[in-house]
């Protein structure tokens, strides 16, 4: 494979990767949680346990999640050298926030309205305002936003590595 046919691959793949990471974030933010907040306490608990079991699946982390970061890292090392490079590093920078966000503060948020066990025998009221949702929607947001600039970013690389080859 030709350096140049690596930096496009990678950067296409970082591109696309992280296009997918946005779209699930921003979706998670204008349809997911304000549809779970009309809901009552069990609905919303069974709901958004169901909803984290299920994007816990290959085509989730290895497309969006780990994929926008294994394929920018790998585009941010084959287009050292090149007028992409600053806007690969920016895109990275920012899903790195996006990723740590995701890690300290949504999966704990996550894992302890899992841990509460069967709505049908918990009280959801409870775990509900434990769950702290508007925290949760805040995070997401942020996170949404983040990786939406950061798929700006990555775009503006192509369009930069396109116009270097063309």
């Amino acid at each position: 494979m030709t350096s140049t046919t690596l930096r496009a691959v990678t950067l296409l793949g970082a591109t696309m990767a992280m296009g997918l990471a946005a779209g699930t974030f921003v979706l998670f933010a204008h349809t997911i949680m304000p549809g779970l907040r009309a809901t009552d306490d069990r609905t919303f608990v069974a709901a958004f346990q169901q909803i984290d079991r299920a994007i816990i699946n290959p085509w989730f982390m290895i497309t969006a999640f780990l994929g926008a970061l294994v394929f920018t890292i790998g585009a941010t090392v084959a287009n050292r050298g090149t007028t992409a490079l600053v806007w690969i590093i920016a895109a990275l920078v920012l899903y790195l926030v996006a990723f740590v966000i995701t890690i300290a503060v949504n999966v704990p948020l996550n894992d302890a309205i899992e841990a509460a066990g069967d709505p049908a025998h918990i009280d959801v009221t409870q775990v509900r305002e434990q769950f702290n949702e508007s925290s949760w929607a805040t995070w997401n947001l942020t996170r949404a936003l983040l990786t939406t600039a950061a798929f700006g970013l990555l775009t503006w690389a192509l369009v930069l590595f396109g116009r270097s080859t063309g």
